[in-house]
């Protein structure tokens, strides 16, 4: 039994496993479901027992199904599926719905749950829950080298002891402490090791409660799920694992007569005792904390501060905030210095392209429309897109993903919980809300993590008021032409300052808004969550840039000229086709310009936004192309661009107008049909569209009406 190593350390045989299907095909064939917490470390597990490297972070969407790997050792092949992280298997979530189903239906032949050894009493509150509906469950504690650094110690033996199931150390990162992992599972399947899982305890109304629907669940309910959980599940009215339960065994509990009886009495036996439904679930999990606290008795001891000296400084309120907007600049200046370049070579290099595919259909005498509709049409807004997009992108990722595999993402969140809280939202919109950074629809996405309906809808609601990614080149072009007259690095602080000072506008308007709407249409309380601060990591660079360049900014890019080109074309078709004596693009401005003069645009920027649904890059290509009346776009320099401007009535007013209704206003048409998507509804959609841009044009009609009052 065992594992075979040679000059290569860690030597498993392994390989990928693509499908979720876990089918047996031999009596060697185990099935091994991997749980866990977010950030204990469980996908480095995965990874090194399987070969299978892939990132699966905490964000909601990417893992919600289980990714599925293989290993062997001399005895048993496992198949070992690596479940979503999550805190609970009283699921609210996605995440947690998946991680628990699978534990219940799939039946697995025994659960690894990968635990952190810092704060190993949290961690303990899911393997509790695992090992009552999975006797044969083995608890990795894992990150003990961390734990050592912070002065703490866990006696393995104890722990074990404590908890009825086979109890195994790691370190992830060093795979030759897997080893020992690798034989308690053998023996654990084989069964060597047969598991006394702890029982959960509950306080005496809870208990007597189960007492009454165990034994008829027992009877007339052949369920996969243990008799005594399904029992709990039943009286706690728990709907999303009822359904579940209901589909495994084909039947409706309404239909079981004596079934329903008995959680009716067993309800009722719980009011008598002051324990309505609504609260139920509290005292549940306040038991399963109780449980943990003693399960952890004796085993883990405390010779250092828990709480770093980083920590303290980083989520305190002194130094909190400022250290969080001085990160946030030093990345927008890396990003700002660092994307110029490359912008401007790709830009003439893909233009230079462009002049060859028109030569290339001249040559092959295409129709003049064919040749404008693709290549002066699809091809340039395409191209422009992504020399805008693709070198800030390239950068900006990469930090911010850094900032994640370091651990300080979560400290943000932290920071952020306290304001959410007082606009009655979620503290976990702060992460969503720096996804959105990166892309409004993946932020958007992102709100599954947050279990309320309500406030999940107000997070996807005021995702749009932190510009993504498509929205930066844009407010940083505007803000080097007008604002920043200074060169070099004087030039380039002073642009990432301003920029600064924009985004926290529009965290500002996202407080603002998420007030308003637990205030009138999305009425309600905050609800509490657990966020996990993780200790401190050395960056996987390797890992990063794949994450980054690859999951992040080739999947953005890809939607964004998805959308690109076909928009290139409809606005080639606008601004070529005329009516009259000018075009249809002149007569869609000429008819804005009222409205939007009055908010400090002009007609030819309205249009443009209009235009620019599709994909935010192409506003300020737009409007270049309106003022010059050009059939298509045209690349010019940043002085003949500031030149351009100002000679179409432009002034540094104009320019803030145009900052902040690019800060606010519609999202483009992915993160609209995101909205929908996660929402199920048209009409939220409908007022992720409404407004943000409500707010834009009130505060640019006020900029614009304030300064004219004053003759500025």
């Amino acid at each position: 039994m065992g594992l075979s190593f040679g000059s290569t350390g860690f030597g498993v045989k392994n390989r990928c496993d693509s499908s979720k299907k876990t089918a047996r095909r031999s009596k060697n064939d185990k099935t091994i479901a991997l749980g866990g917490n977010p950030n204990v470390g469980k996908s480095t597990v995965f990874n090194a027992l399987t070969g299978l490297h892939q990132h699966t972070g905490n964000w909601t969407g990417k893992t919600v199904t289980a990714a599925v790997g293989r290993f062997e050792t001399t005895r048993y092949s496992y198949t070992v599926a690596d479940l979503p992280g999550t805190y609970s298997l009283l699921a609210h979530s996605a995440e947690e719905e998946a991680a628990r189903n699978f534990i219940c239906f799939d039946e697995p032949d025994a659960t690894i749950v990968v635990c952190d050894a810092t704060c190993l009493e949290r961690s303990l509150n899911l393997a509790l829950q695992i090992m009552e509906i999975c006797p044969k469950t083995l608890v990795c504690v894992n990150l003990l080298d961390e734990a050592a650094r912070r002065g703490i110690s866990v006696d393995l033996k104890t722990l074990e002891k404590n908890l009825g199931v086979p109890v195994v150390g790691t370190n992830a990162h060093d795979k030759r402490t897997l080893k020992r992992l690798t034989e308690r599972i053998d023996e654990l399947c084989s069964g060597k090791t047969l598991p006394s899982p702890r029982r959960l305890r509950y306080i005496k109304p809870i208990e007597d409660a189960v007492a009454i629907v165990e034994p008829v669940v027992r009877e007339r309910f052949n369920c996969s799920i243990p008799p005594r959980r399904t029992a709990l599940a039943l009286i706690d009215n728990d709907s999303s694992l009822t359904k579940e339960i209901e589909k495994s065994v084909g039947k409706s509990i309404s239909d079981i007569k004596e079934l329903s009886d008995a959680i009716n009495a067993a309800r009722k036996l719980l009011a008598e005792n002051g324990i309505t439904l609504d609260i139920l679930k509290d005292r549940i999990v306040s038991c399963i904390l109780l449980n943990a606290e003693e399960a952890c008795d004796g085993a883990v001891s405390l010779s250092g501060r828990r709480i770093s000296k980083a920590d303290k400084i980083l989520t305190s309120k002194a130094f909190g905030y400022p250290i969080m907007i001085l990160m946030l600049m030093c990345i927008f200046w890396i990003t700002i210095v660092g994307a110029n370049y490359p912008s401007e070579l790709l830009s003439k290099g893909l233009f230079w392209v462009g002049d060859r595919l028109g030569e290339f259909m001249a040559n092959i005498h295409a129709p003049k429309w064919l040749s404008g509709l693709l290549v002066d049409g699809a091809y340039r807004v395409l191209a422009w897109v992504i020399a805008v997009m693709l070198p800030p992108m390239a950068i900006f990722f990469p930090l911010f993903t850094l900032l994640e595999d370091l651990g300080y993402l979560p400290r943000a969140a932290y920071n952020l919980d306290r304001p959410f809280a007082k606009c009655k939202a979620c503290g976990k919109q702060a992460l969503t809300m720096c996804m959105g950074f990166g892309c409004n629809a993946a932020g958007i996405v992102g709100c599954r993590i947050i279990d309320s309906k309500r406030e999940r809808l107000i997070a996807m609601l005021t995702n749009v008021f932190v510009p993504c990614n498509g929205r930066f080149p844009m407010i940083i072009t505007l803000i080097s032409l007008f604002f920043v007259s200074a060169g070099g690095i004087a030039g380039s602080i002073l642009s990432a300052l301003v920029l600064t000072l924009v985004i926290l506008l529009g965290i500002f308007a996202t407080f603002a808004v998420s007030k308003i709407l637990s205030a009138t249409l999305l009425k309600g309380e905050p609800s509490s969550f657990t966020l996990e601060l993780p200790p401190f990591r050395k960056p996987q660079l390797g890992k990063i840039l794949v994450r980054s360049l690859i999951d992040r900014t080739i999947f953005v890019l890809g939607r964004a000229a998805a959308v690109a080109a076909p928009a290139g074309a409809v606005i080639w078709v606008l601004a070529n086709v005329t009516a009259g004596d000018a075009t249809l693009l002149s007569h869609i401005t000429d008819f804005f310009d009222p409205f939007a003069r009055f908010i400090g645009l002009d007609g030819v920027i309205f249009t443009a936004f209009l235009l620019g649904l599709p994909a935010n890059e192409i506003v300020i290509p737009l409007a270049v192309m309106a003022y010059m009346q050009l059939g298509s776009l045209s690349e010019l320099a940043p002085a003949q661009m500031f030149e351009l401007f100002t000679a179409n009535g432009w002034t540094p007013i104009t320019a803030v107008c145009v900052i902040i209704f690019t800060l606010m206003h519609f999202p483009c048409s992915t993160s609209l049909l995101t909205i929908k998507k996660e929402s199920g509804e048209w009409k939220w959609a409908a007022l992720g569209f409404i407004i943000p841009t409500l707010c834009g044009i009130l505060v640019c009609g006020v900029i614009a009406n304030v300064a004219r009052l004053f003759g500025v």
